[in-house]
C-alpha cells in the first residue's frame, strides 16, 4: 500500500467509529424511562438564555477583570 492509501484507509475506519459511537449514544435511546426517573419541568427560554449565554458571559468578564486587575507587567514597565 502507498501512504495516500493507507491515509484514505485511516480516515475511513475513523470516520465509521466516529459515526458508529455517535448512532450508539444517540437521544433515541434514552426515550425508555428508568425505574425512579422523574424528569422535572422544562426551562423557559429565558432561563435556558441566563443559564447558557448570560452566566458564561459574566463569568468569563469576571475572570477577565480579575486577570487585567492583577497584572504586574504593565507595573513593571512604567518603573
Amino acid at each position: 500500500m502507498d501512504k495516500n492509501t493507507k491515509k484514505a484507509v485511516r480516515a475511513g475506519v475513523v470516520t465509521a467509529g466516529t459515526t458508529l459511537i455517535m448512532l450508539m449514544s444517540s437521544p433515541a435511546f434514552a426515550l425508555t424511562r428508568d425505574d425512579g426517573d422523574d424528569p422535572g419541568s422544562g426551562l423557559s427560554v429565558i432561563q435556558t438564555l441566563g443559564l447558557f449565554v448570560a452566566c458564561p458571559l459574566v463569568l468569563f468578564g469576571i475572570i477577565a477583570g480579575l486577570v487585567m486587575v492583577t497584572d504586574k507587567s504593565r507595573k513593571q514597565q512604567r518603573g
